[in-house]
């Protein structure tokens, strides 16, 4: 335990900023390096740490659980926060019944059989192998998706893949807290009440807290579009807290919310977006780094060879059991089946996970969270460069329906009672080629300037639209949502969308 730590003095202070920023340069740097390599940046984020903390250049010595504890739930939120709000409903919808029983059905299948191998295989107690159960079963869709930017693939895999990472947190904390409370286990019909409780509390509160908070950022105008998406986060997070407060559970919470008002049209949608996104990869910084600095490099070797045991019962057994028995009812077909059981990625949540039962001092905690640890590791080592290959073997690859999808950002007119939409042209819109007159946006809208290459001017009916142009297109309130319905018609279907079915406005 640490003893009494004295107040910093200023040029501390002015060491410790100098040492983060180092520290986040380097990271940032790590980005460009992951994204040549293939490799998922928590894990050079985690050799940061390693490399500033014990047993490494710096020695800086960490071993505050509990300080770890509170900041990973502080950027998991921001993370859950940014992943909800970058969540399209139309590609989660369809998605959302499977994800759900994987979430519930296929985490008790994973705690199940992997406490079991952990037990028979490596010898723990059950206590200690039902924590390591538990924890491993979260995924992580930041560790999954930085590995498959570049092999982009349908909508239904992303769809389950995205949700399920949003929701399965939830079940595996509330069962990591009760595996990890002194005393005996709580009976497994009574865990399934408190979860089914929880969820239901968490869910009411994320859903009621978004729709709020959007009807609110739709109809009051700040006085700055920088305040928007502070605005944002703060619904998502206070959410988090709601949920939280009201004994729900508060990462359904704010993964809900946030996903409310990522799909409500908000206005400055695209700067919120990219403010988020820098959240989001704040946090995963912050938070990768600190884990690194929490863990002892040298302790790790003892359990090498039994978390690797643990992650093969987990990542062979079961990963694909929890898909296979999950997913039966819906008919998926065996290949995005077999992509789905090797992306069960495990980040950042299972590592801060493993630091309950070390806050709750539970016996052999210390071993727990180093096979956590390990496994992590070691398997996003392996999982991570391969999926994109997996992927294209499958030949589950590029999903077209996404190239056409258009950047659109709003910003309110009050006083004038009207809205000025900036629009994005992407480079495999089908708008390309379109005139404006052909757009037939509703009465009450229309484009007034066009930036091409740098230029700026005011178009023509006869004018002819380009793929990487911007429009600036002024709508009045009645047919805000109309026009913007009318404008991602097109780029989904071209001049011909209205007749094509894709069509979605009032026509001229």
């Amino acid at each position: 335990m640490r003893g009494k730590e004295r107040p910093l003095t200023v040029h501390q202070l002015n060491e410790l900023l100098l040492i983060c920023s180092l520290v986040l340069l380097i990271a940032v740097a790590a980005v460009r390096i992951s994204s040549r390599s293939g490799l998922p940046s928590l894990l050079l984020y985690l050799g940061i740490g390693i490399a500033i903390g014990q047993d490494g250049f710096f020695d800086v010595k960490f071993d505050n659980a509990e300080l770890t504890q509170v900041i990973g739930y502080a950027a998991l939120v921001v993370i859950l926060a940014e992943g909800g709000l970058g969540t399209k409903w139309k590609e989660v919808r369809p998605a959302l019944p499977a994800a759900v029983v994987l979430s519930t059905v296929g985490v008790a299948v994973s705690v199940g059989v992997t406490a079991a191998g952990a037990h028979y295989l490596v010898g723990l107690d059950w206590r200690q192998s039902l924590i390591i159960g538990a924890v491993v079963s979260s995924t992580d869709a930041a560790a999954v998706f930085s590995v498959l930017r570049k092999v982009p693939l349908p909508s239904r895999i992303t769809g389950v893949l995205e949700a399920e990472s949003g929701f399965n947190d939830a079940p595996v904390v509330i069962l990591v807290v009760a595996f990890s409370t002194a005393g005996p286990v709580d009976d497994w019909y009574v865990l399934v009440g408190k979860i089914a409780l929880e969820l239901a509390i968490g869910a009411s509160v994320g859903l009621a807290m978004g729709w709020l908070g959007a009807y609110a950022l739709r109809h009051v105008a700040l006085p700055a579009s920088g305040l928007y998406p502070i605005a944002v986060m703060a619904i998502a997070v206070s959410a988090y807290a709601a949920g939280a407060i009201a004994h729900g559970s508060g990462f359904l919470a704010v993964y809900l919310a946030a996903m409310v008002l990522g799909n409500s049209k908000l206005p400055h949608w695209p700067a919120t977006r990219g403010f988020a996104d820098g959240l989001g990869w704040l946090a995963q910084i912050g938070m990768f780094v600190l884990l690194g600095l929490l863990v002892t490099p040298h302790e790790l070797l003892a359990d090498f060879w039994p978390a690797v045991m643990v992650g093969l019962v987990l990542t062979m057994v079961a990963r694909p059991l929890e898909v296979l028995i999950s997913l039966l009812p819906f008919r998926i077909p065996w290949q995005e089946q077999t992509l789905m059981s090797w992306a069960g990625l495990r980040g950042a949540v299972p590592i801060i996970l493993a630091t309950i039962p070390l806050v709750s001092d539970i016996e052999g905690s210390d071993r727990v969270f180093n096979i956590v640890f390990v496994l992590v590791v070691v398997y996003t080592l392996v999982q991570g460069p391969t999926l994109p290959l997996l992927a294209k073997w499958l030949k589950l690859g590029d999903d077209a329906s996404e190239a056409a999808d258009l950047g659109i950002e709003s910003a309110p007119l009050e006083r004038l009672r009207g809205h000025l939409l900036s629009v994005a042209i992407p480079q495999k819109s089908r708008m390309h080629g379109v005139e404006v007159g052909e757009l037939r946006l509703p009465h009450g809208a229309a484009v007034t300037l066009v930036v091409r290459e740098g230029t700026s001017f005011v178009p023509l009916p006869t004018t002819v639209l380009r793929r990487g142009d911007e429009l600036l297109v002024v709508t009045t309130d009645p047919v805000r949502d109309a026009t913007e319905r009318r404008l991602r018609a097109v780029a989904l279907g071209g001049k011909l969308a209205g007749w094509l079915g894709t069509g979605g406005a009032n026509h001229h």
